[in-house]
């Protein structure tokens, strides 16, 4: 526990109201529909980070097969709360947690969290040519 926080992987914490607010408005899923956010919590390893008064003020999920592979996905701190040290709290509880170890490839996308990343191992892609992606960034629009 952070000093005044929590981190919590119980799914019935989750705002999702928090969460979607957020998220909507975010420059990786602008506009996503409330229900796809819920979809995408019953299917995914969430992480919400919670002050001492149970308020929801972060969040992380991981979209995994727990064997071999992850997807560290819509990471964040609300903007009152940065500059704490608590997304860098939050990324070291996301790769300790017990059911990710042992995983061949954790991989992310960022726009401007790379500093955070690369304190924890992450970097750039090795062989960007291997990778490949179906991309619809306007499919919420």
């Amino acid at each position: 526990m952070k000093s005044g926080y929590r981190i919590s992987t119980d799914k019935s914490d989750m705002d999702i109201y928090v969460i979607h607010k957020f998220i909507t408005n975010s420059y990786w899923a602008k506009n996503i529909p409330i229900q796809t956010i819920k979809k995408a919590i019953e299917n995914s390893l969430c992480f919400g980070v919670f002050t001492a008064e149970n308020d929801q003020i972060g969040f992380a999920r991981v979209v995994s097969d727990y064997a071999t592979f992850a997807y560290l996905a819509d990471v964040f701190i609300l903007k009152e709360h940065r500059g704490k040290g608590i997304s860098k709290w939050l990324i070291e509880g996301v790769l300790e947690h017990p059911e990710l170890q042992g995983l061949r490839r954790v991989s992310l996308a960022t726009q401007d969290a790379h500093g955070l990343y690369k304190q924890f191992g992450f970097t750039p892609l090795e062989l960007p040519e291997r990778f490949m992606e179906l991309h619809k960034p306007n499919l919420y629009q």
